[in-house]
């Protein structure tokens, strides 16, 4: 197939990477790319903003299958534009992508369709803001989880004892107008999270294997909310096969149902983001794309061909696509982010190191980086890079992806030193409700 990633991130280096491990090789396309990309795709220059030229460069490249990374240009609506070209497109109608561009939208549609998740209330009016917060938070109870309602890329969720940072976060939410002039505040839900991506055609749901992300900045859970710092998988506190089932059954099947009654078809990645709680798994936020940096563990531990599940989903087929079959092999990703991240990221600086990290047989995944008109590598984001490291162990894995890292030189940069280090050691209590 001929196929065509949109996006510049680690999500799209890693799709391109893997689709190029494919059994059947693929003719492969990335826009805008970035340089992790070059040694599998062909690049093109296309404004990831510029949905007409997207539109353009596909059709005049003649391609099978677009795949669609980012979330904005899909609440943006640029999966319908694509298909009225007529390309056959992965990723959520503009519609449907709602799930994720509107907080107060998800939440209506899983109370339509009795999916369990936290009780919520969602404010317009900021004189109303105090009075549902304590009905939220009855007794001052914590903490606090107040959730911009729009996109903010990974950063619009505080999680805080503070009533004052609550407030203060949710006043800065409702003065925005890329939130509508909304957010909501939702009960905490306790629990070890994780990620359950779903892959559906409107009809069917195919579910990939469970990640956990770590969205704290520093060691320890320490520091703001970022994009997201590490994943691993497998979850060794998690029956995968029951939690993969339950998702499916009581969550991704229920959604996509009540999206198509609707009068909007789900077809695309729902991301569910979701906590394990006492009483069962709990939707914590849907999103319409692949998780990043979960994708680049759940990818790399994936042992059938990506394209043509992706294919299946793009053209209603699921039902007659093959099984997805998964390494057993644990994956562990560390993110390097440049300094003042999440802040204010220092870019422009070099970048060195990486032939060590793949002489050490780990993936180094792009994300914020450039080069430079003088050959060198540069940052350009909060993000960097990533590093990924397969062991047949949680935490060997662990191990090779932090000694791996330590080698990439970025003055300023930061990574996390303890993800999956809880995992591995076993201090994550065994979840047995599902």
């Amino acid at each position: 197939m001929k196929i065509l990633v949109v996006g510049t991130g680690a999500r799209e280096h890693a799709l391109v990477r893997r689709l190029s491990q494919d059994s059947v090789p693929h003719d492969l396309h990335a826009a805008p790319g970035n340089p992790g990309m070059e040694a599998h795709a062909a690049i093109h220059d296309v404004s990831l903003g510029d949905s007409a030229a997207l539109t353009a460069l596909a059709c005049d490249l003649g391609i099978d299958l677009v795949v669609i990374g980012p979330e904005a240009p899909l609440v943006a609506g640029l999966a319908d534009e694509m298909r009225e070209a007529g390309l056959t497109v992965f990723g959520p109608s503009k519609a449907a992508a709602e799930l994720e561009g509107s907080k107060d939208f998800a939440k209506r549609v899983m109370k339509d369709a009795d999916i369990p998740t936290a009780r919520s209330i969602t404010v317009s009016d900021p004189t109303a803001l105090e009075s549902a917060l304590d009905e939220i938070n009855p007794g001052a109870k914590v903490p606090y989880v107040v959730k911009a309602d729009g996109l903010a890329a990974g950063k619009g969720v505080v999680v805080t004892l503070s009533r004052e940072e609550a407030l203060e976060h949710a006043r800065a939410c409702l003065a925005s107008d890329a939130h509508d002039s909304r957010v909501v505040l939702e009960e905490f839900l306790d629990g070890p999270e994780l990620s359950v991506f779903c892959v559906s055609d409107g009809e069917r749901v195919v579910p990939l294997v469970p990640a956990q992300d770590f969205k704290r900045a520093y060691k320890g859970d320490e520091g703001p909310n970022t994009g997201g710092m590490g994943a691993y998988s497998p979850l060794p506190w998690l029956d995968e096969t029951a939690a993969m089932h339950a998702t499916v059954e009581k969550i991704a099947e229920p959604v996509v149902r009540a999206m198509r009654e609707r009068g909007t078809p789900f077809a695309g990645l729902l991301f569910c983001g979701l906590a394990a709680t006492r009483e069962g798994l709990k939707v914590i936020e849907f999103n319409v794309r692949f998780g990043d940096p979960e994708t680049l563990v759940v990818l790399d531990r994936l042992e059938s061909d990506l394209g043509t599940l992706l294919h299946a989903a793009a053209s209603g087929s699921l039902a007659e696509a093959e099984p997805a079959r998964w390494h057993t092999d644990s994956s562990v990703a560390v993110v390097l982010a440049s300094e003042g991240y999440p802040l204010a990221a220092q870019t422009g600086r070099e970048i060195t190191g990486l032939d060590r990290v793949k002489e050490e047989g780990c993936a180094v995944i792009h994300a914020g980086t450039t080069r430079a008109s003088d050959g060198t590598l540069r940052s350009s984001g909060g993000r960097v890079l990533s590093v990924v490291a397969s062991e047949d162990t949680l935490d060997k894995a662990r191990v090779r992806a932090q000694s791996s890292i330590a080698h990439v030189l970025l003055e300023g940069s930061h990574y996390r030193t303890d993800i999956a280090e809880c995992a591995a050691h076993g201090e994550i209590e065994r979840v047995t409700q599902l």
